[in-house]
C-alpha cells in the first residue's frame, strides 16, 4: 500500500511539478504587419501618400467610386465630383473615364462637412511617383 502511495505521489510531483516554474525562454510579441491587405501608401512610397487610400477600383460611375482591398478591410466608397475631383493618371492629368474596374489606385479622401459623406479629392493612377504631382 505505501509503494503505491509513492508512485502516485511521485507520479504527481512529476506530472503537476513543472507548473510552478516559469520558462526562462522570453516571449517576443508578434510583430504587426507592416502593410494591409495589399499595402500602405506609407510602405509602397516611403510616406508622401500618408494621408491617401489604396484600393483596387470594384466600381465606378459618374457619381462614386467603390474601392475594394484597402486597409480597412472593407470597401470604401466615395462620392466624385465632376468638377472638384482631380484624376492623374501617370503623372499628368486626365480624365474620370480613364480609370476602370480592377485597377489599383490612390484615393485623396475629404469629408464634407455638410453631409459627412466622403469625396475623392484626387484619385491618382498607373505609375505613380515617389514624389507627389
Amino acid at each position: 500500500m505505501d509503494c503505491k502511495r509513492a508512485i502516485l505521489a511521485a507520479a504527481l510531483v512529476a506530472g503537476f511539478g513543472g507548473l510552478g516554474v516559469r520558462s526562462t525562454v522570453a516571449q517576443e510579441t508578434p510583430k504587426k504587419p507592416e502593410n494591409a491587405r495589399f499595402g500602405t501608401a506609407d510602405a509602397l512610397s516611403g510616406g508622401i501618400y500618408k494621408d491617401y487610400i489604396y484600393g483596387m477600383v470594384k466600381s465606378i460611375t459618374t457619381n462614386e467610386i467603390v474601392l475594394d482591398k484597402t486597409k480597412f478591410g472593407f470597401d470604401q466608397t466615395y462620392k466624385l465630383d465632376p468638377k472638384a475631383t482631380k484624376v492623374v493618371r501617370d503623372g499628368k492629368p486626365s480624365a474620370l473615364d480613364t480609370i476602370k474596374v480592377g485597377e489599383p489606385v490612390y484615393v485623396e479622401p475629404k469629408k464634407d462637412k455638410k453631409s459627412g459623406d466622403m469625396i475623392a479629392k484626387k484619385i491618382l493612377a498607373g505609375i505613380v511617383e515617389t514624389k507627389l504631382p
